[in-house]
């Protein structure tokens, strides 16, 4: 059983303007037959959080994640290696849908990858040729599951878990074209 890990994580912003990390979704992916699971699905805050933060930053305003949920979460710190855990069991890796975005992040934060795999937004980019500035676009999620899927309705709930999810569907696709490789 080639089993994987697909990490989505929600911030109150990007990384260089200190963003931090608001909520970790990861799911497990078997490549030997598509099987999904949530392994871990937790709202947190980081140390010096502040309320306006929370309030004003994008997630909270484009999901179902509320002030209240980040304010009663657990902090990351406490999370951390029950996540390093998870990351250190997948001997196969770990992939994210942007993860330059999220393994930026949590590499920041100490986190430690042991086996990192392709990008699948970045593996998409020539598959969906979806028109750009220069070239073709970097495919959204909802770009790239309505190519992979047509149209079915999925609207990206920026939610960790939930998102990782649907991302999994991504690159198990990319996995049976032979375009996403462990």
């Amino acid at each position: 059983m080639e089993k994987i890990l697909i990490v989505d994580i929600e911030t109150t912003g990007f990384l260089q303007a200190g963003g931090k990390i608001v909520e970790i979704g990861i799911v497990e992916l078997d490549l030997s037959n598509g099987n999904k699971q949530i392994i871990f699905d937790q709202v947190t805050h980081e140390k010096g959080i502040t309320r306006a933060e929370v309030e004003n930053s994008w997630i909270v305003k484009n999901s179902s994640l509320t002030v209240e949920d980040v304010r009663t979460s657990k902090c990351l710190d406490i999370l951390k290696p029950e996540i390093q855990d998870i990351l250190h069991a997948y001997k196969f890796g770990c992939t994210a849908f942007n993860n330059v975005f999220d393994f930026g992040f949590m590499e920041h934060r100490g986190f430690i990858f042991p086996k990192k795999l392709d990008c699948p937004m970045k593996l998409s980019t020539n598959i969906c040729q979806i028109p750009g500035m220069r070239g073709f676009k970097w495919p959204k999620v909802p770009e790239a599951h309505e190519f992979f899927f047509g149209k079915t309705g999925y609207i990206e709930s920026h939610r960790g878990a939930d998102d990782a999810f649907h991302e999994a569907d991504i690159v198990y696709e990319l996995f049976k074209r032979g375009v996403f490789k462990i």
